[in-house]
């Protein structure tokens, strides 16, 4: 046996435990997918305010937009914040 054949084996045992890791969680989430096709209906967790006057249906959806709005600028600067990290550390080493 050379020593060419022993690196390959101990390299394949390595990795064969996050590999096997990384198949099931592919298998896992080829089910979820079939199950999370339907998708979700929001009008029946939303129904309480369709009761409301017309303003309010707009105020509630402004509110709801502006959320939705602004959490998505903070996911943008929390990762422009880990961008800026790594390349810092980067330059660093």
């Amino acid at each position: 046996m050379s020593i060419y054949n022993t690196v390959i084996e101990f390299i394949d045992r390595i990795f064969s435990v996050p590999i096997s890791f990384l198949d099931l969680a592919i298998d896992y989430l080829n089910n979820v997918s079939l199950v999370t096709a339907q998708g979700i209906n929001l009008s029946q967790y939303f129904s309480l305010f369709y009761d409301m006057p017309g303003y309010m249906q707009m105020v509630v959806s402004s509110l709801l937009i502006s959320v939705v709005f602004l959490s998505s600028l903070q996911i943008v600067k929390a990762v422009l914040r880990v961008y800026y990290a790594v390349k810092d550390g980067s330059k660093w080493w």
